[in-house]
């Protein structure tokens, strides 16, 4: 038999043991920042929220009168303005007709060609001055507030006369100036910024919702 070749009759029984870690004298794990979320989730309930308010309150303005809602971001921030999304085009909690929500990450061959031959900058813009039009909404996330694509998409979607909104962090970046109004999360750590701007999604989701299609109390007759 080859020096190579795999033996089962000594694959297993030939292996060194191997001790399990000691684990009395292990340093203690530092214990999660509970009460740092608690306080931005705070500031969500009592300073937030107003924000967040206006902005579905637009989105679903808009989806109403037939608008569309278009949102992006870089990384995670991409897969939350997905997530985003699919929530609004599929389903939050009612059960309803579709609304035309579009996350601006999931076209590989769109995103890789632009990409390529127009530069990572482009990659959202140019879908946008493709298929944004006035009275849409663009929904633009970034923990930094400075990709350059993010800035470069709110600087388009303007120009087509959409409204833009952005998802940021404490300072706000240079996104900021480009936005009609931006929430911005009282925080510096990326992944506690992420996990505020999805609480916020799912408020803006429900509110979209509630807007849109929760029944409306019926009037009394009065005689």
């Amino acid at each position: 038999m080859p020096d190579n070749q795999f033996d089962p009759r000594t694959s297993v029984a030939g292996r060194k043991k191997v001790e399990a870690p000691d684990v009395a004298g292990r340093e203690k794990v530092k214990a999660p920042d509970v009460a740092g979320r608690k306080d931005l989730l705070d500031w969500l309930a009592e300073s937030g929220w107003s924000g967040i308010r206006d902005m579905a309150d637009s989105m679903a303005e808009s989806l109403a009168v037939g608008g569309a809602v278009f949102s992006c971001g870089n990384g995670g921030s991409a897969s939350q303005a997905e997530h985003f999304a699919a929530e609004l085009a599929g389903r939050y909690k009612l059960d309803r007709k579709s609304l035309p929500v579009f996350a601006l990450s999931t076209n590989s061959a769109s995103v890789t060609a632009i990409s390529n031959d127009f530069g990572y900058t482009e990659m959202f813009a140019r879908q946008i001055e493709g298929i944004g039009k006035q009275g849409d909404c663009l929904l633009a996330l970034s923990t930094s507030g400075n990709s350059k694509n993010i800035i470069r998409v709110c600087q388009v979607a303007r120009e087509k006369g959409m409204n833009v909104f952005g998802f940021t962090g404490k300072t706000g970046g240079n996104m900021v100036s480009e936005c009609d109004a931006t929430i911005k999360i009282p925080e510096t750590d990326t992944a506690k910024i992420q996990e505020m701007h999805l609480v916020a999604l799912h408020l803006t989701c429900q509110y979209i919702e509630d807007k849109l299609f929760s029944p409306k109390p019926t009037k009394e007759k009065t005689s």
